[in-house]
């Protein structure tokens, strides 16, 4: 008994990357989306402005390279980050050229690997690195860890976001000292410390809570 449920849950480990890229966000509850949408820095404006890059990546593929390559578009603040797996460095170099005419990206930047799509195995690992360094920010206690964007690709994790030198230098430490991280690749926005104070005054001050019910009395 103890060995078959092992085994589903180590087969639940390995599937659940690929069950949540198949499954639509709308699954998340709205409070939750509201949450974490409060607790961060960008306007509810450059979030949509960010997911609507993410989802026009995907249409900038050049055709001749869409069957050979494996892109993930990753935005932040309208900085693009690309991750993934093309054919050659043309491909690369011309995925990133059309990426760049997207209007109102602020920056590219190209992590794209050379060589064939990574297996199943390697993306599911690099989902549990994404929640290993993300749980390890929360248990930190140094800083919201909703400030922070992770994404790994082949064991190599990015970091991006809207931070200050402390939680930059925290972010990083937590990162590169999480087991199965290979190398950490930096892409954090550094404002000052009254620019982030001043972020998350007017973020968190311009989302009041709505107003409570009436509330009802029992007879």
């Amino acid at each position: 008994m103890t060995s078959r449920l092992t085994l589903s849950a180590l087969t639940l480990a390995i599937l659940l990357p690929a069950l949540q890229a198949c499954v639509p966000a709308v699954i998340a509850t709205g409070a939750a989306v509201g949450v974490m949408s409060a607790h961060d820095r960008r306007s509810t404006g450059i979030q949509t402005d960010d997911e609507t890059a993410e989802w026009k990546v995907g249409t900038r593929i050049p055709e001749q390279y869409k069957n050979f390559s494996h892109v993930n578009a990753t935005s932040y603040n309208r900085r693009i980050l690309l991750t993934g797996e093309v054919p050659s460095n043309e491909a690369k170099a011309a995925i990133e050229a059309e990426v760049r005419k997207l209007e109102g990206v602020r920056e590219v930047y190209n992590e794209l690997g050379i060589g064939p799509a990574s297996p199943l195995a390697s993306r599911s690992n690099d989902s549990f690195i994404d929640s290993k360094v993300k749980a390890r920010l929360v248990d930190s206690n140094q800083l919201s860890a909703n400030h922070i964007k992770v994404v790994t690709e082949r064991g190599i994790t990015h970091l991006m976001g809207i931070v200050n030198e402390r939680e930059a230098k925290v972010a990083i430490a937590v990162a590169r000292t999480t087991a199965g991280v290979r190398k950490v690749v930096n892409i954090l926005e550094i404002v000052s410390d009254d620019e982030t104070r001043r972020i998350d005054t007017q973020t968190l001050g311009a989302r009041q809570a709505p107003p409570q019910t009436a509330p009802v009395e029992k007879r």
